[in-house]
């Protein structure tokens, strides 16, 4: 399947199903094709410094913690929930990876995987190791799709009612 601009192409007047885009790779994904792996490696680096910088500016926001001397408890507090938050949202995004989130979930953890966004973006890390994040979700319902699209449109050959009866 070629590509022109991150749209796939199909042949004229095809009714087909046509593949999800992947945000940061399109349709690429289907055929492994147009920088595909150059796209994969980006996202591997890039989401990776991402999460250093933040951990960064984490960092930076438990030294001013401590300046502002606000006791122990609230220190531990804090770092507690960072952690806590950042596990979740590891586990959620990787989750996400194989399977549909609950929109309804996904809008109640929604804070959650804001505070925790270190472990979403380690998740986006990991995955881009293995396979465009997403790509096995996306790929399973595409061939699903085009499978019952395939039967489908297969024609029978011959008229049934002609059909001899076994007797």
């Amino acid at each position: 399947m070629s590509e022109k601009n991150g749209t796939p192409a199909t042949p004229a007047g095809s009714t087909g199903p046509r593949p999800e885009p992947l945000r940061f790779f399109g349709t690429t994904w289907v055929d492994h094709d147009n920088g595909y792996t150059a796209r994969r490696i980006a996202v591997a680096i890039g989401s990776l410094v991402t999460a250093a910088v933040s951990c960064l500016v984490l960092r930076f926001a438990y030294q001013g913690i401590q300046i502002a001397a606000v006791g122990g408890f609230v220190t531990v507090l804090v770092v507690v929930m960072f952690a806590v938050c950042s596990a979740l949202a590891f586990r959620h995004t990787w989750d996400g990876f194989t399977k549909r989130p609950d929109p309804d979930r996904h809008a109640h953890l929604r804070s959650l995987l804001m505070i925790g966004f270190v472990g979403s973006l380690l998740a986006y890390f990991f995955r881009s190791l293995i396979e465009a994040p997403g790509e096995k979700l996306h790929r399973e319902e595409y061939e699903k799709a085009r499978k019952q699209h395939d039967t489908r449109t297969t024609r029978r050959t011959g008229n049934p009612g002609k059909k001899r009866r076994r007797r």
